[in-house]
């Protein structure tokens, strides 16, 4: 186990941490210098930078981008890794046994089947799903972290009691840390802590329902913002090229950051004195 997967690992006995999700190198450093203890891809922003929508990045593409994230940082990076691109078991852990090659010290699992009739796999399947990843990860000797992801919520079928039926197989079949993407309430966020216990629960923040306080309060191990970051970043972007493109001007042009400065291009500059440390709580 290298010293980034043996850190991460840490991070998850204690306390609670944020994890925000770069979507390049560029924007993985940043975060890092911002203080940030670790890091998680999102294959949204990962396909948005390539010109795809959110799933439509191919196995190929994705290690690519693992690769490139955790070699820009020193601080452990959790893999977004969809579906596992596969179905089938003997898939997913052939899929797994590479990208714990890529540098990463996580990954996630998630059981939506893309099927609008039927959005989330059969449980049964999810769990063989789930061994086989664990499998692959015990073969390579790496320790990286295994999050086992409920989808419920994000493709419609926001129950609850399914949710954390889900959540507490996959943690019977040997996960690491538990994630269920776009709780909304605080209620749910307490339920789900409570029913996995004493495992770990990644909590996503992509809107002000909660704080990293209020969730730490609550239990929550790991705090995350999948794509919203990016999404961030392209609403202003998108907001600056239509003024331009519609009325010829440029307001948004000011008071911009300096960007360059922050990848060392003067000497003694960096990021400003009032960006906050590691967040950790």
């Amino acid at each position: 186990m290298d010293s980034r997967t043996a850190t991460f690992r840490d991070l998850h006995a204690t306390g609670c941490f944020v994890m925000p999700n770069p979507w390049d190198a560029g924007t993985a450093r940043v975060l890092e210098q911002l203080g940030f203890p670790a890091l998680a891809t999102t294959s949204a922003g990962a396909a948005w930078s390539l010109g795809l929508a959110d799933n439509h990045i191919s196995l190929e593409q994705s290690l690519s981008h693992l690769e490139a994230v955790a070699a820009a940082v020193a601080v452990p990076v959790n893999a977004d890794f969809q579906d596992g691109f596969a179905v089938e078991p003997e898939h997913v852990r052939a899929n797994v046994a590479r990208a714990v090659t890529t540098g990463i010290a996580g990954l996630s699992i998630e059981d939506a089947s893309g099927d609008p009739d039927e959005p989330l796999l059969a449980l049964d399947l999810c769990v063989e799903r789930i061994l086989a990843a664990r499998q692959a990860i015990d073969e390579s000797g790496t320790g990286v972290l295994l999050t086992g992801r409920s989808e419920g919520f994000v493709v419609g079928r926001s129950d609850i009691d399914d949710t954390i039926r889900r959540l507490q197989a996959y943690a019977e079949a040997g996960v690491d840390c538990l994630y269920a993407p776009r709780l909304s309430t605080v209620e749910q966020v307490a339920a789900v802590v409570a029913a996995v216990a004493p495992k770990p629960v990644n909590l996503l923040i992509n809107s002000p329902f909660t704080t990293v306080t209020e969730a730490a309060a609550l239990g929550v191990r790991r705090i995350s913002v999948g794509g919203t970051l990016a999404r961030t970043a392209w609403t202003g972007f998108l907001a600056a090229a239509r003024e331009l493109a519609d009325s010829g001007t440029a307001t948004r042009f000011t008071g911009l950051d300096d960007v360059d400065a922050m990848f060392g291009a003067r000497r003694g500059k960096g990021l400003p004195t009032s960006a906050p440390g590691p967040r950790r709580r």
